[in-house]
């Protein structure tokens, strides 16, 4: 697996061995990343159950401003924290090793340009994230990968791959970039880290009603 384009391309990315992990592919992450080439030149950059880091390092490969990674997995974390030495760019990054829900829930307003999401396939917690995506926009853009059965609410744009696809999100009160890029927030990657409740695993259906909050404190 390797970096499709920008700076890195044709790196190669250090994966775990046989997990349960599912690194997004190649030809995924080329087509998403070209269709969102307006929005990554100097983006504050989030990545949800980033894996190996590999959408995340892409965008940093193609000009994105810094990238925070959520990742739980102890077989993630080892590659995902491999990679980000590899290609030396400690300094535009963090990792977080917390809960990726309620990461997200904590986070206010515009805090990130994009945000990545790839859970795992038909899981619940994808319909929670965009939940609470559409309550706080913490991201101008949401691009989620998943699988082409999960039934999700329409977006602004989709692409189709042999059995899964990718939903755009975007603020509708934002006009897309030009190619010159919006301006950035000067918020530097070692800002501190939204405050997050300690880690839980979601129930197996939720419901609107009793998904579990975290209390908001300033970013």
């Amino acid at each position: 697996m390797r970096i499709v384009g920008g700076k890195f391309a044709g790196r190669d990315l250090t994966s775990p061995g046989k997990t349960r992990v599912r690194p997004t592919s190649e030809h995924v992450r080329a087509a998403l990343l070209d269709a969102l080439r307006g929005d990554v030149d100097g983006a504050r950059v989030l990545d949800l159950f980033s894996g190996t880091g590999a959408l995340g390092l892409e965008a940093l490969s193609r000009g994105a401003k810094y990238v925070d990674f959520v990742e739980m997995n102890s077989a993630a974390l080892h590659s995902l924290k491999a990679n980000v030495a590899k290609f030396r760019i400690k300094e535009r990054t963090r990792i977080f090793v917390k809960d990726a829900i309620h990461f997200a829930d904590a986070l206010p307003s515009d805090r990130y340009d994009i945000c990545f999401a790839d859970p795992p396939y038909e899981s619940k917690q994808l319909d929670w994230l965009i939940r609470i995506w559409q309550e706080r926009r913490f991201s101008r853009v949401l691009a989620v990968e998943h699988a082409a059965a999960h039934v999700l609410p329409k977006g602004q744009g989709r692409l189709t791959f042999e059995g899964s696809c990718v939903t755009i999100y975007r603020r509708t009160d934002t006009a897309p970039p030009d190619a010159t890029g919006p301006a950035r927030s000067d918020q530097a990657p070692n800002a501190p880290a939204p405050t997050v409740a300690p880690a839980a695993a979601p129930p197996a259906r939720p419901r609107p009603a009793s998904r579990p909050r975290t209390k908001r404190r300033p970013s």
